[in-house]
């Protein structure tokens, strides 16, 4: 099950908080990068709450969590029902957990659902912005970019070496001006792309020719 705080409420309340739509809106500009980003390919968005998506643009499908199961247009658990290398891009909006059912094997399943060449687009809270305050007591857990790279490449993905600075600092005012690394933001954005290392082709054995007389023993 999702943690909960002791109002029994889940932690992806919070995001319908004042201060949690702030957050989320600003990224908006961020969130629609990542779904026009492989054009012509379908993206997935998993995000904290039910949403209408009839207005974005491009094909794909958006998710949210209900305990330990998605729902959207459809309803489904880990894996995921989808055709794997199928989406160009795969944004995970404040769902992915260090541990549990939204731990490393929702980052496993993005990267399974990415083409080669696509795209995870990762927006976190930050541990070090002063609008941590604005969360505490919610059972949400937050992490530094380091630990995020890590488990992305525990997944198979090769994440950027910078992060993206998201969201206010300490009032809950919108801010879309992102900002290199994640500094005092609240939230922060981490990309990774799915890379396929090309085969090597091996070179063709020359015939070792032996002169008379010499044993190829």
């Amino acid at each position: 099950m999702s943690p909960t705080r002791q109002s029994g409420q889940t932690i992806h309340d919070w995001f319908l908080s004042d201060a949690g739509q702030a957050v989320l809106a600003s990224e908006e500009d961020a969130v629609a990068q990542a779904l026009s980003d492989r054009p012509g390919l379908p993206w997935l968005w998993c995000g904290p709450g039910p949403r209408d998506t009839a207005d974005v643009a491009g094909r794909g499908l958006y998710l949210s969590p209900d305990g330990e199961q998605w729902r959207g247009r459809i309803a489904c658990g880990l894996p995921l029902p989808l055709p794997s290398e199928a989406f160009g891009a795969v944004v995970l909006q404040h769902v992915a957990r260090p541990s549990g059912p939204c731990g490393q094997g929702l980052l496993e399943e993005a990267a399974r659902l990415l083409v080669p060449g696509g795209r995870l687009w990762l927006f976190l809270l930050n541990p070090l912005a002063p609008y941590r305050w604005r969360w505490r007591g919610t059972g949400i857990t937050a992490s530094e970019p380091l630990a995020w790279r890590r488990r992305l490449r525990a997944a198979g993905l090769v994440p950027d070496a910078v992060s993206q600075g998201l969201g206010p600092g300490w009032s809950q005012r919108v801010s879309l001006r992102p900002q290199q690394g994640a500094g005092l933001r609240a939230g922060y954005l981490l990309r990774a792309e799915k890379r396929v290392l090309p085969l090597t082709p091996m070179r063709k054995r020359r015939a070792l020719h032996l002169g008379p007389g010499v044993s190829a023993a």
